[in-house]
């Protein structure tokens, strides 16, 4: 797909046709690509390499976390229903540039459910999570177009287990915050027939990120009533940029998809490094929630976990299911062929700290067998935001509190 296609949208009524959907005005329904509509442009300095590194230690800058620490918790509140548990799915082979077997992953998915929560029912287990009046919102990660996206093959075995629990189709959301990005990662409504598809930053059926008066057409797809993500540090955007990040200043909004849309959150990242660290279902939830994020890579070892602490992410995922079919452990966070393989493993769990502890020694393990780093990061400075998290209540970071449940389906 070119670089310089454009999504266009045909307006509000066939993006977001119910008010079952959105109780405000959202823009952006992948439905409306997949008709016909090309793609929009990546963002230029996305895959920059000042964008890969990560800082040693975070720097001192002051953001509103505090504010939050007090919101009292609910039952479903991270870690969830099982901290500091991660079941770890020994998958079939799947060599990189060939088919997934969907029909295998769904199976494999299946049994992870079983040994996460001891229902071997599929629609006992995931009912533990989502019933039918829940509207879920499935966070995939697309920026890797196919090479290095979530699969829709995994997305495939997540919907078959919400529908076993009663959630209705038309209540499954497939999101990220760029639809462009669902696009080419093969998220569409052809391809997935009466599930929504929405991104939160996009172009209006001009093919501009502005309309003619001027305005973006993305500014009502972020919530500026809800509590936003405040730092102390800005950045400005060219006009071009801007479309991309939505609003300047110190405020990160939410996007209207997690604030007002859905009700429940599985996430669904990929298992994948960022320089020394890995990016896996922390970063897939922050960083695909809120906007203007490009000036929060100054603090990305604060600003890939506090967004999470926020009740809209931290009262709303009830379960994290990591792709790690086939995984990229240099290169990253963007696609590189000569650093994919395939890790052939599926990782589940509640607790998103406790899956991304696991997710990272992973990866440095892989990184170490092959050379790229010579030893672990004993100061665990790459490991950091694992630490902040468990402080914040979000899950285990302490690996002996961690408990790895090895399964190999038949």
């Amino acid at each position: 797909m070119r670089k310089d296609d454009i999504v266009t949208l045909t307006g509000e009524k066939d993006a977001c046709p119910s008010d079952r959907f959105s109780r405000r005005k959202f823009l952006g329904s992948a439905a409306v690509a997949a008709a016909g509509a090309a793609i929009a442009p990546r963002l230029i300095g996305q895959d920059k390499p000042e964008d890969r590194k990560v800082p040693a230690a975070p720097p001192d800058i002051k953001t509103n976390i505090d504010e939050v620490r007090g919101i009292p918790r609910v039952a479903a509140s991270l870690p969830g229903k099982y901290p500091g548990k991660v079941v770890r799915v020994k998958t079939g082979a799947n060599p990189v540039g060939k088919p997934i077997d969907g029909t295998r992953v769904r199976k494999e998915l299946a049994a992870g459910m079983a040994a996460l929560t001891g229902e071997k029912k599929p629609g006992k287990a995931w009912a533990q999570f989502v019933g039918p009046k829940d509207v879920v919102g499935i966070k995939v990660n697309p920026i890797g177009e196919k090479l290095l996206s979530t699969k829709p093959e995994v997305v495939d075995a997540v919907i078959e287990g919400l529908l076993a629990a009663g959630v209705k189709k038309e209540n499954i959301v497939i999101w990220d915050r760029r639809l462009f990005q669902l696009t080419e990662a093969g998220f569409t409504g052809e391809r997935f027939p009466g599930i929504r598809v929405l991104g939160t930053e996009m172009k209006g059926p001009n093919g501009k990120f502005y309309d003619e008066k001027g305005e973006l057409w993305a500014k009502d797809n972020i919530d500026r009533e809800a509590l936003p993500y405040v730092a102390e540090v800005e950045q400005k955007y060219d006009a071009e940029t801007l479309g991309y990040m939505i609003n300047e200043g110190k405020a990160s909004y939410f996007s209207k998809i997690v604030t007002d849309i859905v009700t429940k959150i599985v996430n669904v990242p990929i298992l994948k490094n960022a320089g020394a660290t890995t990016t896996c279902c922390l970063k897939n939830l922050s960083y695909g929630s809120i906007s203007n994020t490009s000036r929060l890579h100054k603090l990305w070892m604060k600003s890939v976990v506090e967004p999470c602490a926020f009740p809209v992410l931290r009262d709303k995922v009830v379960l994290n299911v990591v792709d790690g079919l086939q995984a990229c452990y240099d290169g990253g966070p963007g696609a590189n062929p000569k650093f994919i393989y395939d890790a052939n493993l599926l990782l589940l769990g509640t607790d998103p700290v406790a899956v991304d502890a696991v997710a990272h020694d992973i990866v440095v393990k892989e990184r170490m067998a092959r050379g790229v780093q010579q030893v672990d990061d004993p100061r665990r400075r790459s490991a950091a935001f694992l630490d902040l998290a468990a402080e914040l209540g979000l899950g285990v970071a302490d690996r002996g509190k961690i408990t790895i449940d090895d399964i190999t389906p038949a």
